[in-house]
């Protein structure tokens, strides 16, 4: 660990909308319904030119991108009350509330600083039982005279809670943040929210995939300890459906045959969780339940173009069962998605992967999910709970 170890930390301040909090997708599917009005179609393009900005910032973005007939604010007087209406329903991104348990647990002082206004975040952490209670101070981007990526929302939670600015870790999603973090003389770490851009968060002190990823050690403070067997217990999720041709290259190319499922319906689902190496319980229309170890996103080696699914049941099948239906109990998490520098490295950590998957699952912990209902339903082609 002394090697790896940058800076010793006593503060960790957080950013809510991308980094804790799902916000992107409300915001796009209220925006998806509100151009519509206007002859516009929201085709998402606006995203990255909007994450991490202020409300009127934003705001502004999209009045000039969409070219529509109102100022900036009127469209704010009206998004503002549409979006408000759906705040209820952004989830927790994967490891926020991990986080958030783990540094309250061990006394490390959290803030908690947006370029949202201070009523809204209040209103948004309201539906996170504990959130509130656990940040030794929130501040909005209304209470300071300017937002990110000035760096002077995280210097004035450095004053207020009376610590040094380089004691300080910033975790944040966008780059505005980013640089208000390294602008203010603090240690950052990007957790980036922006599909496959990781390379523009060149400022970062460090970049991860998901919170899931995060190394509290690395800043000096208290390590996780549910990692268990290289692997980490996720709350379990479910996705199914029937097996479709992938690419061709599981078998072909790779020696793996994985069982492909569509994405179609599950564009929600996927956007939930970060992109990486999991593994759980499959059952199989009407063979059984098995093990499988699964990659969800883009597989850099191959740049796919689209977020997949691929999981690989881990037995032995002497036909193929395209067609058949297929239903995963995701209970745990490996690593996060990587490139490799040849095929033959990326054969090798996928058996690797699968090594671990194998006797994880014969743990208690996840041994126990073999039981989901999901699977058993499935099992008698009873879809009915879909």
């Amino acid at each position: 660990m002394a090697n790896s170890l940058k800076k010793l930390v006593s503060c960790v301040i957080l950013d809510l909308d991308g980094t804790l909090l799902n916000t992107d997708g409300i915001v796009s599917e209220v925006l998806k319904g509100y151009l519509v009005k206007y002859g516009k179609q929201w085709d998402g393009r606006g995203a990255h030119s909007i994450v991490g900005k202020t409300p009127r910032e934003a705001a502004a973005v999209i009045v000039e991108d969409y070219g529509l007939p109102l100022s900036i604010d009127e469209f704010v007087s009206e998004i503002t009350p549409m979006c408000s209406d759906q705040w209820f329903n952004i989830k927790a991104l994967p490891g926020a509330n991990r986080l958030i348990n783990h540094l309250k647990g061990h006394n490390v002082r959290m803030a908690l600083a947006s370029n949202s206004p201070r009523e809204n975040i209040e209103t948004k952490i309201a539906y996170h039982a504990g959130w509130k209670e656990s940040f030794s101070l929130i501040i909005g981007g209304d209470e300071v005279t300017v937002g990110k990526p000035s760096p002077e929302i995280f210097l004035e939670v450095a004053k207020r809670l009376n610590v040094d600015p380089s004691k300080c870790l910033v975790i944040e999603d966008s780059i505005p943040g980013v640089m208000a973090g390294k602008a203010a003389g603090m240690e950052v770490v990007a957790v980036p929210s922006l599909t496959k851009q990781s390379h523009l968060y060149i400022s970062a002190d460090e970049v991860i995939n998901s919170l899931l990823d995060l190394q509290p050690a690395k800043w000096g403070l208290p390590p996780f300890e549910d990692w268990i067997e290289g692997t980490l217990p996720i709350e379990p999720w479910h996705i199914g459906g029937p097996v479709t041709k992938g690419f061709g290259r599981g078998s072909k190319v790779l020696g793996i045959p994985t069982a492909n499922l569509s994405t179609e319906g599950y564009s929600t689902v996927l956007s939930e969780h970060p992109s990486g190496v999991y593994f759980g319980w499959a059952g199989l229309s009407t063979r059984g339940i098995y093990k499988f170890v699964m990659s969800i996103g883009w597989n850099p080696y191959f740049n796919n173009a689209e977020k997949t699914i691929e999981p690989w049941l881990l037995h032995d099948f002497e036909e193929d069962f395209y067609g058949e239906e297929l239903r995963l109990a995701i209970v745990g998490y490996i690593r996060p998605e990587a490139n490799f520098s040849s095929l033959e490295s990326l054969i090798e950590k996928i058996h690797e992967d699968r090594k671990i998957a194998e006797t994880a699952l014969e743990l208690t912990l996840y041994l126990k999910h073999r039981e989901d209902p999901y699977l058993k339903i499935s099992l008698h082609g009873d879809n009915s709970h879909l």
